[in-house]
């Protein structure tokens, strides 16, 4: 090969990590996250159509310690999706795209999915949902 002394393309050995890179690998990872935890919501459903032992199994699986850890990364997901979306349509709509705005929408998503992952988990453990 020639050596031509251009300059390599950068890449993530170049780049140094920053809120803004994060939050849009998330958004598309709690994307999959939410495509793949649909599955267990249509099998919840389909437990539910093959009757109450079969729900009551279904049940068990998901009140497992591993079953409320994945439905706990199932509603982060949501949240933080739900929170980025709404940043994204605002950069959308044209507003927030100065570098401060980026990074303060971006911690924003991130806070306001936390804030919101805690309100509801607190709302179902309080109410007896989850037992």
């Amino acid at each position: 090969m020639a050596d031509t002394q251009r300059p390599l393309s950068p890449h993530l050995q170049i780049y140094k990590r920053q809120v803004q890179m994060m939050s849009s690998i998330t958004h598309r990872a709690t994307g999959i996250a939410l495509a793949v935890g649909s599955l267990a919501v249509i099998g919840g459903l389909l437990h539910l159509a093959a009757g109450e032992e079969s729900f009551n199994h279904f049940k068990g699986i998901l009140g497992s310690p591993i079953g409320m850890i994945l439905m706990l990364g199932w509603s982060w997901s949501l949240f933080y999706h739900l929170c980025n979306g709404i940043r994204h349509l605002i950069q959308d709509a044209g507003m927030g795209y100065s570098i401060p705005q980026f990074v303060r929408s971006s911690w924003l998503s991130i806070i306001g999915s936390l804030v919101l992952t805690v309100l509801v988990w607190g709302y179902v453990l309080m109410a007896g949902g989850a037992a």
